[in-house]
């Protein structure tokens, strides 16, 4: 049994969440989320609230029952307020900078690193924080996971981009003998 898809989810106002064959459209005030899913878990809207039921009893279907709740939920949050990512930079000469839908990276490399800000994405630098937000998750998140890998903060000095309540772990030095 999955404890969230057993979960009923309630619309809120100003949401409206329509299904039409296996694509299931999540409208808010912030934009439109549409996915496809597949058929083994049922999706029930009615009356202000969305239940999941699997279709067969299958350990696949059992899996996606409360992927597919968890998926809807985060529609739903993300029509409502964006999702936020921050990311910190930090090391002598380490740098970002937001130009229109690029965003360029200067993290040790011979090179600049350009990245190119996926659509629906807002990205806002502050000194050395860099905020994404945007009403898909999934998009936000990867995104985030995208900057971060092409400097991971490494654990002598702590150089590198890493998320803004990531802990690392610091190691000890060599000693002088």
């Amino acid at each position: 049994m999955s404890r969230i898809g057993k979960q009923i989810l309630i619309i809120p106002e100003k949401v409206t969440v329509e299904k039409t064959g296996d694509v299931v459209t999540v409208k808010g005030p912030l934009g439109t989320l549409t996915r496809s899913f597949l058929p083994d878990v049922a999706i029930n809207i009615e009356e202000g609230t969305v239940t999941f039921a699997p279709l067969k009893e299958t350990k696949f279907a059992r899996s996606l029952w409360g992927t597919y709740a968890a998926h809807i939920k985060n529609m739903i949050e993300g029509v409502v307020t964006p999702f936020q990512k921050k990311l910190l930079i930090e090391g002598v000469g380490y740098k970002m900078e937001v130009s229109g839908n690029k965003l360029v990276l200067s993290v040790g490399f011979s090179h600049k690193v350009n990245l190119d800000v996926p659509e629906g994405v807002t990205a806002t630098l502050e000194k050395s924080t860099l905020t994404l937000s945007g009403i898909n998750k999934e998009v936000v998140g990867g995104f985030a996971a995208v900057i971060r890998s092409w400097k991971k903060p490494e654990p002598y000095k702590g150089k590198g981009i890493r998320y803004d309540k990531e802990v690392v772990r610091r190691k000890e030095g060599k000693k002088a003998a």
